[in-house]
């Protein structure tokens, strides 16, 4: 989605300024919201993919605002008020008010922490052979989706050239939109800085991008 997280390519933002030595959590309160996180997808209620849409539909005001496990935060309540597992004065009491109905009867302990850790493998048997190979010309196409997507607008209609075949794996956009894993072709595409942004951009400047193939067409 066109969204206000989508900020790759756009001015106004102000350079990344690294904090030096800078703590994993500045608050107690964010390595909370990050093993619930973890914990969520222990229990199987959403994916990675899931949550990241969940962050990309804030409101543009909370999202602009909020720091990153701020933003967490608030996409962890709205999909736990969404499926039913919290109401909304749970929310506001900050416990449970209320017996367990049977829906979540898994448990997640100390002996999962390892296990849910560890980052996901994606990769699936592709249902097709690649569409495109490497040193091939392509062309990211011109979408704007209702829904998740991970193809940054910035390359949208520009052409680059496919530097690598990652194999087949889990479609984000699919995922979201309800319909299974349907597993797409993954390429990195360079593209030239003046292909992106016109003839004002660093000639020096090369970006790559990792793209499924429905998001690419020959150029």
């Amino acid at each position: 989605m066109n969204g206000v997280h989508d900020m790759g390519g756009m001015d106004g933002f102000g350079k990344v300024e690294p904090e030096p030595n800078e703590p994993v959590f500045h608050a107690r309160w964010e390595g909370r919201v990050m093993a619930m996180t973890r914990a969520m997808a222990a229990l199987g209620h959403w994916n990675i993919d899931i949550g990241r849409y969940g962050i990309e539909v804030l409101p543009p005001h909370v999202y602009l605002a909020s720091s990153y496990y701020r933003r967490w935060y608030f996409r962890t309540a709205d999909l736990l008020m969404q499926r039913g597992l919290i109401t909304a004065d749970e929310l506001e009491a900050g416990h449970a008010l209320r017996t367990d109905d049977g829906r979540n009867t898994k448990k997640f302990s100390v002996v999962d922490v390892e296990r849910v850790s560890r980052r996901g493998s994606f990769g699936r048997a592709p249902a097709a052979p690649a569409r495109f190979a490497v040193g091939e010309r392509v062309r990211a196409i011109n979408m704007h989706p209702k829904s998740h997507t991970r193809l940054p607008r910035y390359v949208r209609g520009h052409a680059g050239v496919i530097e690598r075949i990652h194999g087949a794996h889990v479609f984000p956009d699919a995922v979201v939109a309800g319909k299974g894993e349907n597993p797409q072709w993954l390429y990195t595409v360079r593209f030239d800085s003046h292909e992106l942004w016109g003839p004002d951009a660093d000639p020096t400047v090369k970006v790559s991008i990792d793209a499924f193939e429905p998001y690419l067409e020959h150029a």
